[in-house]
């Protein structure tokens, strides 16, 4: 089961990036390589716990939708989602944020589990590992951008 940690530091507040983050409407500005829009659940506005949101993307030419479920919420510091409905046969994922030398650290931790047994373990290692990596660290580079410059 690959587990991706990124760490970014980003030159703004704790709350702003927290806020930035878990933001519906920032999601789909900052991942617009894969034309993802939220589209059913919550749909716009900031993420709560227990609120679900549908996305829909394109990964490797192929439109997807995936549900996701915010199952912790420690505002401004932590805030989790799992896959309940997805491509996946499950994911965890975690945002942390650490305030650190005036600007916050923030920090994704991202498990998941590929389906389809072996077939899916080696697709992780020729692809989809590294493909899941740059997505989550051009999402960070791109809140980073957001919160130091808009």
């Amino acid at each position: 089961m690959p587990l991706i940690e990124h760490q970014e530091f980003i030159q703004a507040s704790v709350e702003r990036c927290f806020d930035l983050a878990r933001d519906v409407d920032i999601h789909t500005r900052t991942t617009e390589g894969t034309k993802e829009k939220a589209v059913g659940g919550v749909t716009t506005g900031l993420l709560l716990a227990g609120d679900i949101v549908t996305w829909e993307a394109v990964h490797f030419g192929i439109r997807q939708r995936l549900t996701a479920k915010v199952t912790v919420m420690d505002i401004p510091y932590m805030f989790e989602d799992i896959m309940v409905k997805g491509a996946f046969q499950s994911f965890h994922h975690i945002h942390e944020f650490i305030e650190k030398d005036n600007g916050t650290l923030m920090i994704d931790r991202f498990q998941y589990r590929s389906p389809c047994g072996v077939i899916g373990v080696i697709a992780d290692k020729l692809f989809l590992e590294s493909y899941m990596r740059n997505f989550i660290v051009s999402r960070a580079r791109a809140l980073k951008h957001i919160a130091e410059n808009e």
